[in-house]
């Protein structure tokens, strides 16, 4: 097991050089029929609400408004499209679990989230962030059951991860990698990330390179 992903200095730079380049936001879609093509491949963050997806986000392209963070649980209610050189889509799926509006509006946007799982074939791989403080929850059970599912290849990514000590966030990673161990679906790596202080960034932009084979 480990929460760092084995990559060499050469592909972490080859990386870095490929997120370094226009990464600017495409579009939101409040309905399966509102979907871009599937003409290019795709990642996408999906995680509990206010998990810090939008903050990975900007992280990871380097980009420090490109999501709109909030405080607010639940803010994202479309499925957002940010496209990197026109070479592949990182894709911000609305969060689940706890939000501040009605129940009847929570379900149809994360059903929205669901319904996009199900329908790109140019989807390669789905990143479920996790909160390192608070590990996975029941909830995220639903999600991994929703991805495998769909048959969605899905990643566990920790955030937050400046927020324990070094020896707290291993023990999570152990912890999540024993959890998912059986799941079909899961890619067998756990990845601990901090927006806020940059760790895990620099192998995270490897995984989605390697995942989109560009």
């Amino acid at each position: 097991m480990s929460e760092t992903a084995p990559f060499d200095e050469e592909t972490l730079e080859a990386a870095r050089k490929l997120f370094a380049r226009e990464t600017k936001f495409l579009m939101g879609a409040a309905a399966i029929s509102g979907l871009p093509e599937p003409d290019l491949p795709e990642v996408a963050f999906a995680g509990r609400s206010n998990v810090g997806k939008s903050s990975l986000i900007n992280a990871v392209t380097g980009r420090k408004e490109l999501a709109r963070a909030s405080n607010e649980p639940g803010r994202t209610r479309e499925v957002n499209f940010f496209v990197l050189d026109e070479r592949l889509r990182l894709v911000d799926l609305p969060g689940y679990g706890f939000a501040k509006v009605s129940r009847d509006v929570a379900k149809k946007f994360q059903n929205l989230g669901r319904s996009y799982l199900r329908g790109r074939p140019n989807l390669k791989r789905a990143y479920l962030l996790i909160d390192a403080r608070h590990g996975l929850k029941d909830v995220d059970a639903e999600a991994m059951d929703a991805f495998d599912a769909a048959a969605v290849s899905y990643q566990i990514v920790l955030t937050k991860a400046d927020k324990l000590k070094p020896s707290e966030v291993e023990a999570v990673a152990a912890r999540t990698l024993a959890a998912i161990a059986k799941r079909p679906a899961a890619f067998p790596r756990v990845l601990a990330t901090s927006a806020e202080k940059g760790t895990g960034i620099p192998e995270l932009r490897a995984e989605i390179a390697h995942a989109c084979m560009v």
